[in-house]
This record gives structure tokens, sequence and C-alpha cells, in this order.
């Protein structure tokens, strides 16, 4: 696999929900340093096959930086860092204890797809996002 430049995130390519938080972080990335990549794609399911995790059923997106894939409410806390201000400050959530945190971000993964729909095929990022894309 080729070693991959900049933070990473993974993401369910047919969550509606997902594919907002992507086109909402990408234009607010003030590093310029992020890429994406859907879970469905090559990139995503090596990525997660390298660091142990599922290939299918997956509930969470994952921030890979450096060499730690964060996961859940860590993923998101630690994703809004790279974000112009007011965002960061999202990030002072990780006060909230990791197993609250969790079960919250859970129950809304869960039922995402009910809650916010689901495409029937990945999403296809618009030119300007697509520099960003991997796979």
């Amino acid at each position: 696999m080729t070693e991959i430049e900049g933070p990473l995130v993974l993401f369910d390519g047919v969550c509606n929900l997902c594919s907002f938080s992507v086109r909402f972080l990408a234009p607010r990335d003030r590093t310029g340093l992020l890429r994406f990549a859907s879970i469905q794609s090559a990139i995503g399911q090596q990525v997660l096959q390298r660091h142990g995790l599922p290939l299918q059923n997956w509930d969470s997106f994952v921030l890979l930086d450096g060499d730690r894939a964060y996961l859940k409410s860590e993923a998101f806390f630690r994703s809004v860092r790279f974000m112009r201000r007011p965002w960061p400050l999202l990030g002072l959530g990780r006060i909230v204890p990791r197993p609250v945190a969790d079960w919250l971000y859970d129950r809304i993964a869960r039922n995402r797809y009910a809650l916010f729909g689901r495409k029937p095929h990945c999403m296809m990022p618009s030119p300007e996002l697509r520099a960003k894309f991997l796979g």
C-alpha cells in the first residue's frame, strides 16, 4: 500500500450524514492536509485491514493520523482540530468521558440511514473536493 501523506478520514460513502460531514469538513480544513476515502474504496479497505479493523458492517468514521487510527467520538473530536475557527472548539467535547461520548456517537451511527438516508452508491466528490480524495 502506498504511504499516505497527511491525516486521512475514512467515511461511509453511501451514508448521507457521512458524506455531508466530508463536504462540511473539507473546505474548512485550515491545514489543507486532510485527505478522504470511503470505507468501501480499495484504499479504505486496505487501511482498515492494516489497522485490524472490520471491513464490513462499519458504523464509525476513522481518522488516521500518523500511525494511529481513531474511531467514533475520538475521531470526531480529533478531526475538528484541523478546521478553522470556531469549529475546533467542538474538541472541548473530549472532556466528556469517552464511554458517554461513544454511547451518543453509537446511537447516531446505528440510526444514520434511518435519520439521514442512504445513497445507492458512494458519494461522487465535486471537482474541488476530488483533489483531496484517495482512491
